[in-house]
């Protein structure tokens, strides 16, 4: 899988996807994740602006519709793109299971919200989806865009070496993980339940199943509906 992410400050995000799983992935050749400075395609060769005052006089700077066409335009010179996404605080929120579906694909594009937002022709024209992490305004895209990237790259078949760990997390079944434990089994006098240390998986399973279901209906009633 392929990531190409276009920012105005990549070197916001430069250090997400180098260290731990992400860049493993990338080691091993599963994923490939690719930062491209917005501020290169820009008209403006002396100060490399991408952003100007909106038309109608209103608070903020808008991003330009010129560098972000250009730089979607050379990527697709290149290769066909799955999807052009965009950051935005009114995109689908961002679920688990959007992140299964993104990385069953092969090659997607993250554009980076900035300022006041993105002349609205490059949502028109540009761009394939929108997508939210969040009931909440960033300061810009790109923590957007790596909290993206991870989701959708830890779920790759290979990346995590135990792949069943991944099938396991919050929100794969629509339900909240159940409680885990370590050892020691008792600390201060705190103690692991009991059908944690008896061995029996049937028995394990369903406390498990049980736990996920009753932490869920606490926690994240929304997700029951």
């Amino acid at each position: 899988m392929r990531i190409d992410i276009l920012t105005v400050l990549p070197e916001l995000i430069e250090s997400n996807f180098s260290h731990s799983i992400i860049k493993r992935a990338q080691d091993k050749g599963l994923a490939e994740i690719h930062l491209h400075n917005l501020r290169d395609y820009s008209s403006d060769l002396r100060h490399r602006r991408v952003d100007d005052y909106p038309y109608g006089g209103e608070a903020g700077m808008v991003m330009q519709i010129e560098p972000v066409d250009k730089a979607i335009e050379h990527l697709k010179s290149e290769r066909e793109y799955d999807e052009v996404i965009y950051t935005s605080p009114d995109g689908e929120m961002f679920t688990q299971k959007v992140a299964n579906r993104l990385s069953m694909l092969n090659n997607i594009i993250i554009l980076c919200g900035h300022y006041k937002g993105v002349d609205q022709r490059i949502r028109e024209h540009l761009v394939t989806r929108e997508i939210s992490v969040g009931d909440f305004v960033l300061t810009g895209g790109e923590l957007a865009a790596a909290i993206i990237a991870d989701a959708t790259i830890r779920i790759i078949p290979g990346v995590i070496s135990d792949e069943q760990s991944a099938l396991s997390d919050c929100f794969q079944d629509d339900l909240l993980s159940a409680p885990v434990y370590t050892r020691p089994a008792e600390y201060k006098g705190w103690k692991v339940p009991e059908i944690l240390l008896s061995g029996h998986k049937a028995n394990i399973a369903r406390w498990r199943e049980e736990q996920a279901l009753e932490r869920t209906r606490l926690l994240r009633p929304d997700l029951l509906n």
